[in-house]
């Protein structure tokens, strides 16, 4: 197949992908910010703010938000590349991507093991290394390399880059399918992840025992895809209707009850009724209950957004929205910084004060780092200097009978 006929033959983004490449949709990159905020406030170790964080009031969280949107945003960097220099071009940028996520999840994993070490070293109250679980790191560092770079020892802080990793290296496989029929592409996914859970297909997590990836990518690659099959136009959206409007939000209403322990403490009949539904609330290999709870919220939110996404741009917004577009960095400077702050509080107290300070001043620095980065990528040391300077006035004149007059300076 010749490349013209590979181009007519693949599915082209949607009207609504296309123009996000030309004006980029601040609904994807607010959403995505939020959930950069969202998973620094609950990997703060002890942190009383986790508690009225999205995850406690519904089977989904932050992770399907950061999953979605990851998919959503592929679609729309990736596509591009397969449909306009070809199959091969498009899987080497897959490739080079993955190479850039796994690069980052070694430096992730040194940099909190050697916080670890010097916190532990230095307040010898508290092992750290032991708190983070990496005392087989420390103790079996040879076998432990090992399985750090062949992605067979994923401590459970650092799962997520690892799962994004896996449901990347699918996207070829997607655009393949894509390209015989769109409806190939939820058909995979859907398969592939009863498969996963028929067959119990997991990779394994440390060598010392059986636990699994925290984070499967073969059950997770369904809401990276659902989010990629929409922002590539295979997979319709159903059209504002308030009738499924009220249906979803009724829905997500009614699964606080069994979401929340403070509530269920209160009514043990709830704890019977989330044992009913456990696997739907299932996170390693993402029980479908979170799938259909994270898709109503979505139609609750772009529902609620229609014709409203401007609103998304105004200045106020602005700070979460630059977290989201520099998704990745700011992901691995809110891990490391969760676990810095939860260092602090071992010596400073959680009280109300403590939580304040940590929650605050992680939250500005993060959205600071993101401002940063963003000046970084703007590459502002290849203007030349006087590019930003105003072009001159041009002179004024005052016309004097039949003479013309400057002005004084």
């Amino acid at each position: 197949m010749n490349k013209d006929k590979a181009l007519a033959t693949e599915p082209k983004l949607s009207e609504a992908a296309t123009a996000v490449k030309k004006v980029r949709d601040p609904r994807l990159d607010f959403f995505r910010g939020v959930a950069m905020l969202i998973i620094f406030i609950a990997h703060v170790p002890g942190n009383y703010w986790a508690k009225f964080i999205p995850a406690r009031f519904g089977p989904s969280d932050a992770a399907e938000m950061f999953v979605f949107c990851s998919g959503f945003a592929a679609a729309i960097a990736f596509g591009g590349t397969f449909r306009r220099s070809g199959f091969f071009m498009g899987t080497a940028r897959i490739v080079i991507r993955c190479i850039q996520i796994y690069m980052a999840h070694l430096g992730l994993f040194f940099v909190l093991a050697t916080v670890c070490a010097v916190a532990t070293a230095y307040f010898v109250d508290f092992n750290y290394i032991g708190k983070l679980n990496l005392t087989y790191f420390f103790n079996n560092t040879g076998e432990a390399l090992v399985g750090l770079f062949t992605l067979t020892y994923v401590p459970n802080f650092f799962d997520i880059m690892p799962m994004y990793i896996g449901v990347l290296a699918l996207v070829p496989v997607v655009i393949l399918l894509a390209r015989m029929h769109p409806l190939l592409v939820p058909i995979f996914s859907l398969g592939l992840y009863v498969a996963t859970w028929y067959w119990e297909l997991q990779f394994p997590a440390e060598p010392f025992s059986n636990r699994p990836w925290f984070f499967n990518p073969l059950a997770w690659q369904l809401l990276f895809f659902t989010g990629f099959a929409i922002s590539a136009g295979w997979i319709k959206t159903p059209p504002p209707n308030k009738y499924l409007l009220i249906a979803c939000i009724v829905f997500v209403l009614a699964l606080v009850p069994i979401s929340n322990w403070p509530i269920m403490r209160e009514f043990p009949v709830l704890k019977e009724v989330r044992s009913e539904l456990i696997y739907g609330f299932k996170k390693t290999n993402f029980g479908l209950l979170r799938w259909v709870h994270f898709l109503a919220l979505a139609y609750i939110c772009v529902t609620l957004l229609k014709g409203r996404e401007q609103i998304l741009k105004h200045r106020y917004f602005d700070p979460i929205v630059k977290c989201g577009q520099q998704a990745l960095p700011v992901f691995l400077l809110s891990m490391t910084l969760s676990w810095i702050g939860g260092i602090i509080l071992d010596q400073i107290g959680r009280d109300a004060f403590g939580l304040t300070i940590i929650n605050i001043s992680g939250i500005i620095i993060l959205i600071a780092f993101a401002y940063v980065m963003a000046w970084s990528k703007s590459s502002p040391w290849r203007k030349k200097v006087g590019d930003n300077k105003p072009a001159p006035k041009p002179i004024a004149h005052t016309r004097i009978g039949d003479s013309t007059v400057q002005p004084a300076e």
